[in-house]
């Protein structure tokens, strides 16, 4: 993987982790940071899934592995904030 390749997955993961937050309803206990390596997981993790499933390489945006994307993240918040509320 390039550099660019690393720099396009860290803002990718920013705006998916954001967006994977924003879908959780309440507040969550869990800083900037953490949403944002939630976001990078869920980013590469789901254009892995997304090319799986036979759906990464469409014509236009690639809504699938966007929404794929952002469950993940979603997922991963919810999940990292009840692990935060036990302790």
């Amino acid at each position: 993987m390039e550099i660019s390749g690393i720099i396009s997955a860290i803002i990718i993961g920013i705006i998916i982790g954001v967006l994977g937050r924003l879908v959780i309803p309440g507040r969550q206990r869990i800083g900037v940071l953490w949403t944002i390596l939630v976001g990078i997981v869920a980013a590469l993790i789901g254009t892995a899934l997304a090319g799986a499933l036979g759906v990464s390489d469409t014509d236009g945006p690639d809504w699938i592995e966007w929404l794929i994307q952002i469950a993940l993240a979603a997922v991963g918040v919810a999940a990292l904030d009840r692990a935060k509320a036990r302790t």
